[in-house]
């Protein structure tokens, strides 16, 4: 069933954070019955939909003081958001369109208001999407290319993102911050978006967000071997629609030599299902495949980490074979990460935060290699935040931007 499909009692359940045994049991009714409320074949007493309207009543922040709101697109598991919710935010809306991401998502945050899917049918009606202080999105890079202006120009074409991006995630990202105009925005992706397509993919994305949309933008490639025993590096795209002080460059990053290394997020070797130690056959052929490429000159192949090691980066191929990291047993074939670890990993799973993980392993696996690196984004939020707040000084009080013209660009005044 498609999440257009979703049933009032699907969409009640979800905000109530229970999973389809955990609703079972607390309604004290048959897993069956369940499936039945989901599919719509038949409705739950109006005593099941009091208890489930507490439960999710119960789990609501909306009470909850917040100095910003803020909307998360392309949402995955909740990165972005557990870093700025950190700083005080509240997330007024979330898109994600994996129907399994949304389900861990619903699971490990406290509110009420629906997951979107898609984020297409938002951007094309944007009045769905609330008003918020903060757009935090960490769009896919889709592959998109800039004909020269002046090409265009000569040929009759309209020029500006509504061309040179559409059919691109990216156009989404854009078209909704072109509309609703919110004070800043974070946009996160993979770090080889600076070079893409020799960099003009990533030349398009400035363009549109300086020239045409006429924020305040900068980036900066940052790595996470500071914060969690893993490398990998991502690019973060920063932009307030005022100008302000902060400067992204300046931002100290803690020494990466100082990291926690893998031992800090193992868990014990004898409290590891023997279901994650590769079989004979899995790891013949992984080492047969290294050696392969070894003889070659290529760097392709699996890689064995023990406790003091920093890991590759986790991809959302790790479900495969888990090749990129794979654990030492000694005297034992290596195995793969357990999802709990992973989330630790990635730095969901803290001591003072136990990130629910109700999915299949495959799941898991795909969900948090795609993910952001909570502590990084933690970083970036809160060296963010006392510009954040300037900013919404100024969107809150128009004495504060008293003679400020805004000149939006030629396709955000025709279409924005």
């Amino acid at each position: 069933m498609g999440r257009g499909q979703a049933t009032a009692f699907t969409e009640l359940r979800e905000q109530a954070g229970l999973t389809l045994a955990e609703a079972a049991k607390f309604l004290a009714v048959s897993l069956r019955t369940i499936y039945r409320y989901e599919n719509g074949e038949c409705a739950p007493n109006s005593l099941a939909i009091r208890m489930l309207q507490q439960k999710a009543s119960e789990r609501s922040v909306a009470s909850r003081k917040t100095s910003f709101r803020f909307i998360d697109l392309f949402a995955g598991i909740g990165g972005l958001r557990l870093g700025f919710e950190a700083i005080g935010g509240r997330c007024v809306f979330t898109s994600e369109w994996d129907k399994n991401s949304r389900e861990t998502y619903a699971l490990n945050f406290r509110d009420n208001h629906l997951i979107g899917g898609d984020v297409r049918e938002f951007s094309q009606d944007p009045d769905k999407i609330p008003e918020h202080d903060l757009l935090l999105a960490g769009f896919p890079c889709q592959p998109f290319s800039i004909a020269g202006v002046s090409k265009k120009n000569a040929l009759g074409r309209p020029h500006g993102f509504l061309c040179d991006t559409q059919g691109t995630l990216f156009f989404d990202t854009a078209q909704i911050i072109a509309h609703h105009r919110p004070p800043a925005f974070v946009l996160e992706n993979v770090k080889n978006l600076e070079s893409h397509d020799r960099g003009k993919t990533f030349a398009t994305i400035m363009h549109v967000l300086k020239e045409e949309l006429g924020y305040h933008v900068q980036h900066r490639v940052i790595s996470s071997e500071a914060w969690v025993p893993q490398k990998r590096a991502r690019i973060f795209i920063v932009g307030f629609r005022e100008e302000t002080d902060f400067d992204f460059k300046s931002l100290v990053l803690p020494p990466a030599d100082a990291g926690p290394k893998l031992g800090e997020i193992l868990q014990p070797h004898d409290e590891v299902d023997p279901k994650y130690t590769l079989t004979p056959r899995l790891w013949e052929y992984l080492q047969a495949y290294k050696e392969k490429h070894q003889a070659k000159g290529n760097g392709f192949g699996c890689s064995v980490f023990g406790p003091n090691d920093v890991a590759r980066t986790l991809s959302a191929r790790y479900y495969k074979d888990g090749s990129e990291i794979l654990i030492d047993q000694p005297g034992k074939r290596p195995r793969r990460l357990t999802p709990r670890e992973c989330a630790r990993l990635m730095g969901f799973d803290s001591p003072d935060r136990d990130f629910r993980i109700e999915v299949s392993d495959t799941q898991a696996y795909r969900q948090f290699g795609n993910a952001v690196v909570v502590p990084v984004v933690e970083f970036v939020a809160k060296a963010m935040r006392p510009h954040i707040e300037t900013a919404l000084v100024h969107a809150r009080d128009p004495r504060a931007l008293a003679g400020v013209a805004m000149k939006p660009s030629r396709s955000v005044a025709a279409h924005g």
